[in-house]
């Protein structure tokens, strides 16, 4: 995959917060900025690949089969998933191109799956729970959002059917490459894949409409809170007070943060540092 140049400012965010200059890319975290709030020491150097407009939905037969994903919408829908843009993009991604191909005949069941190196890709109904979560009372597109903890970059995808810029940030090396391979053939120019630490954020895309984390550690990271616009939303997985996993929604305001747990989940656990 080749690296692109400088991109363009980006609009704003449709939460309504300023607009702040796009980084060039390829980009890298700057060690010399200060550190995060309640975060030790400085974020790792990332790097960025960008993977250009989306390809047709494939309508062939087997797992290419659009009515293979319309039976997995029609299940969604059974468990009360109702956002039509979240369910037209589950619809639009094709699931079976980011997981292995012995794997490929499970990839519509609601099951998750691994990925490899310890790793899994969610179940279709949790990642369109959190992505409704994430779009709640919003019919337009959201503007730049964070995606923590890329995967085979599946949510990626589906989430850049419905935020107008994606950044997902990835700690795993092996992980990041094969998502840039598994998106490379559907050409996402909304997407941009980093390599770091998914706890520190990614304060130069910074503020986010909306920051959503596919691992759960003890509370959601200090730096998440500081990066997420007002009037934006944060959707990830922690252990609340029980001890277990629940789903937790923040939304910030000019008045504070707002926090709200919702049903139990089970994610693998939010780590630091790269590896």
């Amino acid at each position: 995959m080749k690296r692109s140049g400088p991109l363009t400012p980006p609009k704003a965010p449709a939460s309504g917060a300023a607009a702040r200059p796009r980084p060039a890319f390829p980009a890298r975290l700057d060690t010399s900025a200060p550190t995060p709030v309640n975060r030790p020491g400085a974020a790792p150097a990332a790097t960025t690949r960008r993977v250009a407009a989306p390809v047709a939905v494939t309508s062939g037969i087997g797992m290419d089969s659009l009515a293979v994903r319309q039976s997995m919408v029609r299940k969604l829908q059974a468990q009360d998933i109702s956002h039509p843009a979240v369910l037209a993009a589950m619809l639009a991604v094709e699931r079976h191109r980011f997981v292995d191909t012995a794997l490929a005949p499970q990839a519509y069941e609601d099951t998750s799956l691994p990925i490899g190196l310890g790793q899994t890709i969610s179940k279709p109904s949790v990642v369109a729970r959190m992505l409704e979560l994430l779009c709640h009372g919003k019919s337009e597109k959201l503007g730049r959002v964070l995606d923590i903890g890329t995967g085979c970059g599946y949510q990626a995808a589906v989430l850049s059917h419905l935020a107008r810029e994606v950044y997902s940030i990835e700690r795993l090396k092996g992980l990041h490459e094969k998502a840039r391979d598994n998106l490379r053939a559907f050409r996402l120019a909304n997407v941009h894949l980093l390599f770091g630490d998914g706890m520190l954020g990614y304060p130069q895309g910074a503020p986010y409409a909306g920051i959503v984390a596919a691992a759960g550690g003890n509370d959601v990271p200090q730096a998440w809170i500081e990066q997420l616009a007002v009037g934006g939303r944060l959707v990830a997985p922690a252990v609340t007070g029980a001890g277990q996993q629940h789903l937790v929604v923040m939304e910030k305001t000019s008045q504070g943060v707002t926090r709200s747990v919702l049903e139990p989940v089970l994610f693998v656990p939010l780590k630091s540092g790269i590896a």
